[in-house]
Formats: C-alpha cells, sequence, structure tokens
C-alpha cells in the first residue's frame, strides 16, 4: 500500500527561506494570527491527520469507490468518520472570516492544507475542496441575507457544496447552457434542467449541500451574456437557519471513472427546485470565475500531489529493488545486486518527480501570496485592490493548471515506470495515482482550454503582451542580481536568455496571428508548456540561490538539503529545461500544416 509523509521540510523551506511568508503575512489585514509558531502548529496538525486518518483510506477509497441506490450516495468505507474528524477539526473553515465562524487565516493557509489532504487522498479532498469554491462564490456576489443563511454552516463544515456547471451538449462551451430558471412571486426561481460532471453532486457525509448552478431566465439573451448563478441547496432551508423539505435537485447517477472512485460524480437532475440568485442577471458567468480561478490553482495542486505522492513511493521502491550492478561498478558488492537507484535512468525518473514536485510546490505558493492578496481585496471591499491582483494571479492560473497537471501526470507515470512491472499491478497503489492524476489535465478547462486562455485572452487581447513583460521583469532582475555570482551565473544567464525569448516569441505569434488567426490556436499548447518550463526554471534558480546563501551563512536545515536543492536545480536546467527549445520552434510554425488537411482526408472507409 502506498505511503505519505507530508513534507514539511520542504513546505518550511519555502514558506520561512525562499518566499518570506511571516513577512507576506505580517502585511495582510487578515494576517496577523499566522505568526511562524501558529503556522508550524497547523501544518504539523494537518500532517498529522492526512498520515493517520486520510491516506490509509485512499487504496481502499479506490477498490470500494462510491455507489448509488435511487438518488442516495454512498462514500467508502471510513469516509465519513474521516470527514466528521475534518470538520471537527476546524478544517474547512480555516481560511475564511470570522464572522460565518471561520478562522480568518490567509487564503494561503488554506492552500497548504489543501496540498496535504489532496496528496494523501485526492478523492477525499474533492469533497471540502468543491465546497470552498461555492463559499468564495457565495462570499463574493451574494446579498448579505444570502450569505448570512449558507455561509456559516458551510463554514463550520456542516455543509457542503458543489458548482453546477456543464451539461450534456456543452462541454467546456457554457454558452450553450439550457437549464431554465422561471421567476417566482416570492423572488426565488424554480430550474429546471440537466447538469453532468458534477463532482461531490450528492453524497452522505453532511446533511445538506449547497449547489451553485448556472442557468437561464425566460427572457435572457443567446450565449454566454444570457447566463445567471443561482444557490440551489439539496435540503430548502428555513429562515432561521433550520432544514425545511427536500428540493427537487437529485442525483441520478454516478459516472465510472478511470480515476478518483471514491469521489462522486454524479449527472444531477433539476425538477422545479427552488433556487435564489447570486450576482446580477445574465452576468453569472463573470461571478463563475470567481469560482473558476479558485478551482484551477486548486486543479493545479493536484499535478504537485501526484507527482510528491507518486515520488515518495518510487523513492522508497527504488531504495529496496535490486537489479544488475551499476554502470560504472559494483555500489553493494555485499548483495545480489545493486539497487536500482544506482542506475542512471533510474535516477533521471526519480530526480523529474522531484524537481516537478518541488518546483511546482514553489510556483504554487508564490501564486498563494497574488491570491491572499486578491481575497484581502474581497473581505474589504476594494475592488481595485481585488481587481489588481486578480489580475496579476490570471496570468499566472493557466500556467499552474495547465503546465502542473501535465507535468505530474508525466510524473506518476514515471513512478510507474520505476516499479516496472509491480507498477501496474494495484496493491502497490502506483498505477492508481496515475489514474487519479489522469483527470487532472481535463476538468475545471483541459490543457487546451488554459492554453487558449493563457495565450489569446490573457497575453495576446488583455494585455497584448504586458503580462509577460511584468512577470519577465521579475526573472530579469533576479538574473541581474545574480549574474557576477560564480555558484549562480549559469542560472542567471540562462534565465536572461529565455526571459528575453519569451518576450520576443509573444511578438512574433502577435504578429503572425493578423495574417492567420489560426496561429492563436496552433501556438497555443506550446506557448503554454514553454511558459511552464521557464516559470518553474526560476523557481527553482530562487531555491538554488537561497540554499547557496544558507550553505555559507547557515540555516533552518541541513547542509544535505541545501545541496540536495542546488543539485535538483543543476538537474533541471541541464535535463528539463531544454525542452523549452522544442516548443519555442513549433509555436512560431505556420498552422498550414495542421489546418490544410481537408477533413475528410483525415480517414478514409
Amino acid at each position: 500500500m502506498p505511503v505519505y509523509k507530508a513534507p514539511l521540510r520542504d513546505m518550511r523551506f519555502l514558506l520561512n527561506e525562499v518566499l518570506d511568508f511571516p513577512a507576506h503575512y505580517a502585511g495582510l489585514s487578515n494576517g496577523k494570527d499566522a505568526d511562524p509558531d501558529t503556522v508550524n502548529a497547523i501544518l504539523e496538525e494537518c500532517a498529522k491527520f492526512c498520515e493517520e486518518v486520510l491516506a490509509p483510506l485512499n487504496l481502499s477509497g479506490d477498490a470500494e469507490g462510491c455507489r448509488i441506490d435511487d438518488g442516495v450516495v454512498t462514500t467508502p468505507k471510513g469516509f465519513k468518520d474521516a470527514y466528521d474528524q475534518y470538520a471537527s477539526g476546524g478544517w474547512q473553515g480555516l481560511s475564511h472570516p470570522q464572522e460565518y465562524g471561520g478562522q480568518g487565516m490567509p487564503m494561503s493557509l488554506g492552500l497548504l492544507k489543501s496540498e496535504m489532504t489532496g496528496t494523501a487522498n485526492w478523492s477525499f479532498t474533492m469533497y471540502p475542496g468543491l465546497a470552498l469554491g461555492a463559499m468564495n462564490t457565495i462570499m463574493q456576489h451574494a446579498s448579505p441575507e444570502l450569505k448570512g443563511l449558507y455561509m456559516p454552516p458551510l463554514v463550520e463544515g456542516r455543509w457542503l457544496g458543489t458548482m453546477c456547471l456543464t451539461e450534456p451538449q456543452c462541454g467546456t462551451d457554457l454558452g450553450q447552457v439550457k437549464t431554465k430558471a422561471e421567476p417566482q412571486p416570492d423572488g426565488s426561481y424554480k430550474l429546471t434542467g440537466t447538469k453532468i460532471f458534477i463532482s461531490a453532486g450528492e453524497h452522505d457525509l453532511t446533511e445538506n449541500i449547497i449547489h451553485i448552478v448556472l442557468a437561464r431566465l425566460p427572457d435572457a439573451p443567446p450565449g454566454t451574456k444570457g447566463i445567471s448563478l443561482f444557490i440551489v441547496p439539496k435540503v430548502q432551508v428555513n429562515a432561521d437557519g433550520s432544514l425545511g423539505e427536500r428540493n427537487g435537485i437529485r442525483a441520478d447517477g454516478i459516472e465510472h471513472k478511470m480515476g478518483i472512485k471514491a469521489s462522486a460524480t454524479c449527472t444531477m437532475a433539476l425538477e422545479n427546485a427552488t433556487g435564489y440568485m447570486i450576482a446580477e442577471p445574465n452576468k453569472g458567468l463573470e461571478a463563475m470565475f470567481t469560482f473558476m480561478n479558485t478551482a484551477r490553482v486548486g486543479t493545479a495542486v493536484q499535478g504537485i500531489a501526484h507527482a510528491e505522492l507518486s515520488y515518495q513511493n518510487a523513492l522508497a521502491y527504488a531504495k529496496e529493488r535490486r537489479s544488475m550492478r551499476a554502470l560504472s561498478g559494483k555500489k553493494e558488492p555485499e548483495k545480489v545486486a545493486d539497487a536500482i537507484i544506482h542506475h542512471a535512468d533510474v535516477r533521471r525518473m526519480l530526480l523529474t518527480q522531484k524537481a516537478v514536485a518541488e518546483g511546482g510546490r514553489a510556483m504554487i505558493y508564490f501564486a498563494a501570496q497574488y491570491a491572499d492578496h486578491m481575497v484581502n481585496g474581497i473581505v474589504e471591499n476594494d475592488d481595485a485592490k481585488y481587481r489588481h491582483w486578480d489580475d496579476k494571479l490570471g496570468f499566472l492560473t493557466p500556467i499552474l493548471k495547465g503546465f502542473l497537471t501535465e507535468m505530474g501526470l508525466e510524473s506518476a507515470n514515471l513512478g510507474m515506470q520505476v516499479f516496472g512491472g509491480h507498477g501496474y499491478i494495484w496493491e502497490h497503489g502506483m498505477e492508481q495515482i496515475a489514474r487519479d492524476a489522469r483527470i487532472s489535465t481535463l476538468y475545471e478547462g483541459t490543457t487546451g482550454i488554459q492554453a487558449l486562455d493563457l495565450l489569446g485572452r490573457k497575453v495576446l487581447l488583455s494585455t497584448r503582451g504586458k503580462a509577460v513583460r511584468e512577470f519577465t521583469a521579475l526573472i530579469g532582475k533576479f538574473a541581474v542580481e545574480h549574474m557576477r555570482n560564480g555558484k549562480l551565473r549559469r542560472y542567471a544567464a540562462d534565465l536572461a536568455r529565455y526571459a528575453a525569448e519569451w518576450n520576443v516569441l509573444t511578438m512574433r505569434v502577435m504578429l503572425m496571428a493578423r495574417k492567420d488567426r489560426d496561429v492563436v490556436s496552433a501556438a497555443s499548447h506550446h506557448f503554454l508548456m514553454y511558459s511552464g518550463y521557464v516559470t518553474m526554471a526560476y523557481f527553482w534558480a530562487l531555491q538554488a540561490a537561497v540554499a547557496s546563501q544558507k550553505l555559507a551563512q547557515g540555516g533552518n536545515e541541513t547542509p544535505a538539503f541545501y545541496k540536495a536543492k542546488i543539485a535538483t536545480a543543476r538537474f533541471y536546467f541541464d535535463h528539463l529545461l531544454p525542452r523549452a527549445k522544442a516548443h519555442a520552434v513549433s509555436m512560431t510554425k505556420p498552422s498550414k500544416s495542421l489546418m490544410k488537411l481537408p477533413v475528410d482526408a483525415f480517414a478514409f472507409e
């Protein structure tokens, strides 16, 4: 059975020595209680819960899965008890306002919690994770009355929530939503329609489930400009907060999936279900992106979660499994063969996993600081502050979601490869990690959708390249500061070249798109992956710089820890960053080789 040990040393290194979270928290209006001792206590308690409660349920939950009987979903054995412990521990409201019963901690602490719970058991984490998105949407867009009614039990964890967005005909194109919302004399609405792929749409963990639903008013304009957003509770809520009658929303079935089998993915039927509008009429899609940004960063966490879990177990196996002798000579002459960790190709796989997990963690923690400022803008009713940080986070979000989930999936597959044939066997848990990781590149917008969002919307349309210029300025600043440092010069020089090239490639694609609109779509995947490799390179160089300084001056960790950081950074620049060059070449090719072949010529009957 796979095991999980929370990587607290690496987390503390990033929090305290690389990204200076103590200073960051000190500058937040809701950060005064997030002092280093409190943060450390939270991390240690969460780690204990994840290692002892959630991780042991991961394999058994995959084997048992969820089952449905007449609309009632039963989660795997142990999940209800684990969730009760999660809720009673106050974990759901960790980063939500005290006025609703939360602990009022910065949003980033909730993200650290989600990383650990998600690595230990991603299926379990889906249940409270979807509720967090619903809570954030309600908190920002609902009326004070609705917030007062729904937020306290959600923050307490007594209720959970979902987002009911897509439908059978939609996919990602939510402009095709058909669910209808009929206004009622009392100000409520009656919703009728079908929603699919609804994670945690029905379960036995809580007494109520609060669905956030996209639907159309009778006079709504077509397309994305005619969609509104509604709260639809599973069980109707009385004015005093008590539960009333069962509402007209139910699960018609659950999906039989490749992975995350302990997470109930439901088809939801709405039949005159009572709902309450949040946000403005016909502006539901805009409000929904509050949830989408949260969800996409949360899905990026899945990328590093599966890389971390696969790496931990592959590393343990590689130290024990013996096969052949190392090419450079016997490493363990007293044994029948050398451990496979002494083979260079196995080290390539392990170091790729390590580089992705630790490099991706740094990327997400950096973005989490942006998210803290963004959420503070919401809490403080400072729209200008919110929009400023939302824009900055918005540029990073598709890179995090698209690149890290692709790399997390690669890392999960590498873990299977380290195990060889044993990796294909269910009992070892490695193939489950790969199956669970597969969905991360699909939901909350496929990698292709993230790529179009990054290049088409964030870079070309919204900022005309400014977003790239601003972020590469940060990279350039690092390069200038370290160019004369003998130990860091190669990182600085490489980053300077890639930062300049990133801007040149952006301009080339922009100019090519004037004559060939298909270029944007053709280049987008390569642009996203290039952006991801260069962004991760910056954060590996940053970690190497801090580790080098701590080796010379002393730090919180051992010299071996810092040396491992420097060695992993060297591996990343030598073996993974060069992949960006191939993406650079491909993104500037004309779209003809993609688009010229007639549709009928793809296959012949």
